[in-house]
């Protein structure tokens, strides 16, 4: 049996800006990923964590009305503390972290145990709330974030929402799913896709961090 499912880990071998997803399932895989985790200089792109189906955003001019959000459920919770314990028991550097300004992404970070986080409208969902333009500039935000590099010896790590994932790195990721993350690497001013990662998957990482 492979150590990941084949939706939960893709690994990428070329350099591209948005690369086509390659899938691995090989220990060695999974072990090679959890050191370059730790030896930093990656980016951490996350769709928050999962939600309630049920609600949705019925007050999205006040993002300070939490109540009024789609929010984490209890799975959504319980792997968000997950992958912030995986992170901490595998070594992985974090250094800075953004979210959008919704509930569902910032408790996501700060359920994962980050601190000193940062909540940006360049990680917002902007949808029909906000013009084209800004959408568009929202996207080309969020490259810029994954193009840049971290300060050196950590990650950085962003928390966001699937439209603006998909706005920025197109239909390859119209499958992302809540919880998800990309990996990314920059180079010479364009970021490549290292991995993607379900979050059930973290502690499995963990594991082959400790090898």
């Amino acid at each position: 049996m492979p150590l990941l499912s084949r939706r939960s880990i893709a690994i990428i071998g070329t350099l591209a800006l948005v690369p086509a997803v390659i899938r691995a399932q090989t220990p060695a895989d999974v072990t090679a990923l959890a050191t370059a985790l730790r030896a930093g200089g990656l980016a951490i792109l996350i769709r928050h964590g999962a939600t309630f189906a049920d609600q949705a955003d019925t007050d999205p001019f006040n993002l300070d009305n939490v109540a009024a959000q789609r929010n984490l459920n209890e799975s959504g919770k319980a792997l968000a503390r997950a992958f912030g314990d995986a992170l901490r028991q595998a070594g992985v550097p974090i250094g800075k972290v953004y979210t959008s300004r919704f509930n569902r992404a910032y408790e996501t970070a700060t359920l994962a145990g980050f601190t000193d986080i940062e909540k940006t409208a360049d990680l917002t969902e902007g949808g029909l709330i906000v013009t084209p333009n800004e959408n568009n500039r929202r996207a080309e935000a969020l490259r810029r974030l994954l193009a840049t590099p971290p300060k050196p010896g950590t990650n950085t790590v962003l928390v966001t929402h699937k439209p603006n994932i998909v706005d920025a790195l197109g239909k390859d990721w119209f499958d992302v799913q809540e919880g998800e993350a990309s990996i990314f690497r920059s180079d010479a001013g364009k970021f490549v896709l290292v991995a993607r990662v379900q979050m059930a998957d973290w502690p499995r990482i963990a594991m082959a961090a400790k090898r």
